[in-house]
Parts: structure tokens; C-alpha cells; sequence
């Protein structure tokens, strides 16, 4: 038996979409029915999960590795650590006092500010295209204004602004996170996520291994970016997806073909998981 890992936005599914190719969902099954287990590991928390949830998996990992759950209704859960209602309350404000646009991603679903669309489209030409698909994917996963926020256990916190200096003061303060920071160039601003160092990705991988008896040895796991690393890191055999990351395609035992090119379907096959 394989315990098999896999990323969503950009590996299972294409960013900010809740729907896989028929490909995936059918090596998904096959694999299953093989013998082996499949559980997502994603970013993405509970709420945002519950689309893909009509399909059928084994488990999942969520929030980057802060929230861990397997059986029939997902509902053993394995792994479970939020962010103190303190920690939310001293990054939001510090993170807010610098400039930097947040969305909280909590356990009943996303919050985010309200006026990133008005910074982004004030960063010059190019920034419209990441606005409309900003809303995209605020549309697709609910992600609603930081306004109507209900207390809902916050996990990790996305953050947005123009310089990466605005966030020297949070990681001073907020010397227990891990900050994972993508520069993104093309569209003149920061962008990344806060995240718990108690927890990643990886540890999501063994705690499952633990609960099914399974060498890490014996697990696949699937990715595309570095928020991906330490599952890639830490699983049996690691797979990158072609249209994925370039240096965790270099850390990775395999690339595999696109998800808009049946990359995993394909992979499945050359890994004898089906």
C-alpha cells in the first residue's frame, strides 16, 4: 500500500479552481481501489476544501499542516493548532500598521481585506490581470471581507504589499512563524504566507504515516510550488508538476506533465499506482 499526496491549486486542480480533470479523478479511484490511500495536503483550510471533498479521499491535510484529519467523514482528527486569539490579534495589527494587506484563513473559512484590490491596481500596468484574477479566486472559495470575520480559528495568514521591509517588524514580533515570501516581480509587489514553525506540510505526512502504519518511504507526494517543500522534502518519492515552480522541480525525484495536461493521471501510470 502507497499513501499518495497531493497539493490542489496547480496539481490537482489549476489555481483557484474546484474542479480536476476527469483524468485525475479516475487515476484517483483506480488507485484507490489498488489498494492505496490518497489524502490531500494543501494550503488550503476546511471550508475552502469542502468543494473537493464530493470526491472521494482518504484524508486530509490543511492549512499548510495545522489541521490534520482521515476516516469516511473526516472526522478523526489527527492534528489540530491554530493560532492563539493573542497571535492573530498582535499579527493583524502589526501587519495593518505597516501597510500590508492580510487575508486570515481560519478553520470556517478566509477573510481578507477589503481595499487590495485599490492597492494592487495602483502598482502600475500589469496588476489588473492579477486584480481579475484576485477575484477569481476569492469568487471560487468564498473568501469574504475581513469585516464580517466570526472568530473562526485562524491557522495561517496570506499577506500582500509592495515592499518585502514592511515585514520586518512582523517577524520580529512574530518570532514563532515561519514567513514563506514570494517576490512577485511581474506584478511589483510581495506576496507569501505566515505559518506556525510548529507544523508544515511534512509533519502533516508523518503524522498520517503514523496513524496507517506506513514507512514514509511508502508514501508519492505531489506539488507545484514551494509552499510544497517539506512534503516534498519529507515523502518516499517526490513529484513536481511541469507548470510548477522551477527550483522545487530541481529537489523533486520527478517532473511530471502540467495539470492542464492529465499530468497526474500520467503520473500515476509511470509510478504503478493504478
Amino acid at each position: 500500500m502507497k499513501l499518495i499526496f497531493l497539493d490542489i491549486d496547480g496539481t490537482l486542480t489549476e489555481p483557484g479552481s474546484n474542479t480536476p480533470p476527469d483524468s485525475a479523478v479516475d487515476a484517483i479511484n483506480k488507485a484507490r481501489a489498488k489498494g492505496n490511500k490518497v489524502f490531500l495536503c494543501t494550503g488550503r483550510n476546511p471550508d475552502m476544501l469542502k468543494p473537493l471533498l464530493r470526491y472521494d479521499f482518504d484524508g486530509f491535510i490543511s492549512c499548510s499542516g495545522g489541521y490534520v484529519a482521515v476516516g469516511k467523514n473526516y472526522d478523526e482528527v489527527l492534528y489540530n493548532k491554530p493560532m492563539t486569539d493573542e497571535e492573530r490579534d498582535l499579527a493583524l495589527k502589526v501587519l495593518h500598521d505597516n501597510g500590508v494587506f492580510c487575508t486570515i484563513e481560519a478553520f470556517g473559512g478566509a477573510w481578507c481585506d477589503e481595499n487590495i484590490g485599490e492597492f494592487l491596481n495602483a502598482q502600475g500596468e500589469g496588476n489588473s490581470e492579477l486584480e481579475r484574477w484576485r477575484k477569481a479566486i476569492n469568487e471560487n472559495l468564498g473568501i469574504k471581507p475581513i469585516k464580517e470575520y466570526n472568530g473562526s480559528p485562524v491557522y495561517k495568514i496570506v499577506v500582500m504589499c509592495k515592499e518585502i521591509s514592511q515585514l520586518d517588524e512582523a517577524k520580529r514580533v512574530l518570532s514563532d512563524y515561519n514567513f514563506v515570501v514570494q517576490d512577485m516581480a511581474a506584478f511589483k509587489c510581495i506576496n507569501g504566507e505566515i505559518v506556525n514553525k510548529a507544523f508544515d506540510k511534512g509533519l502533516g505526512v508523518e503524522i498520517i504515516c503514523k496513524k496507517f502504519g506506513v514507512p514514509v518511504s511508502e508514501t508519492v507526494g505531489f506539488g507545484d510550488s514551494m509552499n510544497d517543500l517539506e512534503m516534498i522534502q519529507t515523502v518516499g518519492t517526490s513529484v513536481c508538476m511541469s507548470n510548477g515552480s522551477e527550483a522545487l522541480k530541481k529537489l523533486s525525484d520527478i517532473v511530471c506533465p502540467s495539470v492542464s495536461e492529465d499530468g497526474l493521471a500520467k503520473a500515476f501510470v509511470d509510478l504503478d499506482l493504478v
